[in-house]
């Protein structure tokens, strides 16, 4: 028999992020007392900012019955000359009977004392306080709170509870609060506590009273909304789906409308004006002919008939929040870009100060110029005396909007800042681009450098981190990376591979540990490699082949890793491959360090000649890249397997077989010095 179940747990405002950090996750942890309940059903976990709220269609209303089976020690350790053991009377104890109410059965073909009963499911409801109460306790929100006298926490105070299983409300305290068949509705309609009759009842009360119950419904409701605004004002609203869910989040009521602020703060870069709106209101930004416009979308809460002056508070409220922006950025235009009191600000103990880490990246920057010089000069037809200038200018003034007066209060621009600044004071392009991208990229997936330039400015800047956090022994262990180490090593990754550029981690090793206290640089360049299977999408024993190969330029592995990636898998492969792994095991006899010299007058049969003039024509052939190379060495299978059909290798004359296995050998030597193909599995 079954029933519906309704649980409203009623709360004071909840904050949106930490609840939409978790959300998923006190769906799940209901899941799974159902379960260990024994009362798995479907249920809705739905949420308003001020109640959290689990609906059951169909809940049995008790456990089924069930039988229990306990199968405990072999009869044989059970008793001693007829006399039960501790052994026998601890397995009867834990069954809840006396030793003479135990029975036999046979486990693991031995013969064991056995006990079965009947456990009678419990009632739901009594089972529904202890349920809840370790629901609660799944909740991890983070940050919690006390109120009252009391001494237990949760993420805010719990003001109401409603716990109703068919026509029947179920006794249950949480926190102090004891369920009963009342819930509260928007503010706006009564403060008061508001009677619902029956479980039918309760959506259609909260509806009609301003209260939308189910997120999903307030999202298509704002993006209606949104729709039908940017028809009527011929405007583009951005679609921020993390801050439309947390808008979703703290809405029961939602309401889009369209306000708008003095033109004057268009003078303010668009990502100022998009900040104050989003981190500090929830604001959406608008846009019109492709600019940021002089206007804004908030979600209201409030339920009236007329909007006009909650859309006049909240353009009073943007206004001075624009207005500080717009001094700051004044004052730090008058101030000009200058890294002076950045000498007086720690970075990390040990490296010194932010003064000393762009000495660092400065003379990073320049020596992977000088690396990368031609194609910074293809990029940019400047000279290399005039690029080593503008480089020096980029690095100095990457981190000095640092003492602006906009980034102190909006950290979050450091770098953006630096770029309208540098500008707006004349820079030239390089520089201030560079300054725009030095962080770049931000994420997996996110967007690059536009230039080799930029890129390199971006590289001294994660290097520096890098190799500066490695040297002081900050190196992340597990699943910590506390100065973000592993994505500083994707984004260089990525750049390299992007422009093309050559990285061999032993040489920029050797290039720039003299920057810093003497350490491992092994660590660094084994991390570095670690992140090297996450960045690539290929087989990871191709990753493994290449790797195997010595080789390490990390944009020659990713070449190589492509090429022979593709390759593996192809349809055919692992037909054909059976071939290519008995030469990397016939290899493993061979010194492949040696010149393996072969003696085409000690050729015996065709199959030897046939092979070796094929190999020739392999080896001396020109490619245009590994792919090319790759398909013609794969190519030779035809006459490596006429070869091995023909051909005894381990011979008892030794130097034929020495001649043998040298032909083999050079064949599998060559495809390492792509791939070691003894690593591939497929």
């Amino acid at each position: 028999m079954t029933q519906p179940l309704l649980i409203e747990i009623g709360v004071e405002e909840l904050p949106a992020i930490p609840l939409l950090k978790i959300v998923s996750d006190i769906e799940k942890s209901w899941k799974n007392i159902l379960e260990a309940y024994k009362l798995s059903c479907d249920f809705e976990f739905v949420y308003t900012p001020r109640r959290l709220v689990l609906k059951h269609a169909d809940m049995a209303v008790k456990q089924a019955d069930s039988t229990v089976e306990f199968f405990g020690p072999p009869v044989a350790a059970a008793l001693k000359e007829g006399v039960p053991t501790k052994a026998a009377e601890g397995f009867a104890g834990k069954c809840g009977v006396s030793f003479d109410a135990l029975g036999r059965a046979e486990k693991n073909g031995k013969e064991v004392l056995y006990f079965k009963k009947e456990e009678k499911g419990s009632e739901t409801v009594s089972l529904l306080q202890e349920m809840l109460e370790k629901w609660i306790d799944a909740m991890s929100f983070g940050k919690m709170m006390r109120w009252g006298s009391r001494t237990d926490e949760y993420i805010r105070p719990i003001r109401w509870l409603q716990v109703r299983m068919g026509d029947a409300s179920v006794p249950v305290e949480l926190f102090g609060v004891h369920s009963d068949t009342k819930t509260y509705v928007h503010r706006m309609v009564t403060y008061d506590a508001v009677e619902v009759p029956s479980i039918d009842a309760y959506e259609g009360i909260l509806e009609e009273c301003a209260v939308m119950l189910y997120p999903k419904e307030r999202e298509a409701k704002i993006l209606a909304e949104f729709d039908a605004l940017e028809s009527a004002h011929n405007i583009i609203i951005e679609r921020d789906r993390a801050l439309l869910a947390e808008v979703v989040a703290i809405t029961e009521n939602p309401k889009a409308l369209v306000g708008t602020f003095d033109e004057l703060f268009l003078q303010l870069p668009p990502e100022v004006i998009i900040t104050s709106m989003k981190e500090h209101q929830r604001y959406f930004p608008v846009f019109e002919k492709g600019k940021i416009a002089n206007k804004f979308v908030v979600v209201s809460n409030a339920y009236t008939d007329d909007y006009r002056k909650v859309i006049a508070g909240n353009e009073r409220v943007l206004k001075p929040r624009l207005a500080d922006g717009l001094f700051f950025y004044q004052n730090d235009l008058k101030n000009g870009l200058s890294t002076e009191g950045l000498e007086k600000v720690q970075f990390i103990d040990g490296l010194g100060t932010l003064a000393d880490k762009i000495k660092r990246e400065k003379n990073i920057a320049i020596r992977l110029l000088a690396l990368y010089m031609d194609q910074v000069e293809a990029g940019t037809g400047k000279s290399s005396a005039a690029l080593e200038k503008a480089m020096d200018r980029a690095v100095t003034l990457a981190k000095a909007d640092l003492m602006s007066e906009m980034v102190y209060e909006f950290t979050e621009l450091q770098g953006l800042m630096g770029y309208y600044y540098a500008k707006a004071l004349g820079e030239e392009e390089l520089v201030y681009t560079a300054i725009k991208e030095q962080y770049m990229p931000v994420g997996e997936g996110a967007e690059l450098p536009g230039s080799v330039f930029s890129s390199i400015v971006a590289m001294s800047i994660k290097l520096d981190t890098l190799f500066g956090l490695f040297s002081v022994g900050r190196i992340p262990t597990g699943s910590k990376d506390p100065f973000a180490l592993r994505r500083a090593v994707n984004g260089i990754i990525r750049i390299v591979t992007a422009y093309d550029l050559s990285f061999h981690m032993d040489d920029i090793m050797t290039l720039l540990k003299g920057n810093y206290d003497a350490f491992d640089t092994e660590l660094l360049s084994d991390f570095i490699l670690e992140r090297i299977y996450k960045s690539f999408d290929a087989n990871p024993s191709v990753i493994a082949a290449v790797l195997a190969s010595g080789e390490r330029d990390i944009n020659e592995m990713a070449k190589k890793v492509e090429a022979l990636n593709g390759i593996v898998n192809q349809d055919t492969f692992k037909e054909q491959f059976t071939t290519f792994k008995r030469v990397a095991n016939i290899s493993r006899d061979v010194d492949l360090e040696s010149s393996l010299e072969i003696d085409i007058t000690l050729f015996k049969e065709d199959a030897e000649v046939t092979l070796y003039n094929a190999y020739e024509k392999v080896i001396n052939a020109t490619y245009h890249d590994y792919k090319e190379e790759l398909e013609a060495l794969f190519g030779l299978k035809r006459e490596l397997d006429g070869y091995f059909d023909d051909v005894l290798v381990n011979t008892e004359d030794e130097a034929l077989k020495k001649n043998r296995l040298h032909t083999i050998g050079s064949v599998y030597k060559t495809f390492r010095n792509i791939a070691d193909i003894k690593e591939i599995t497929v």
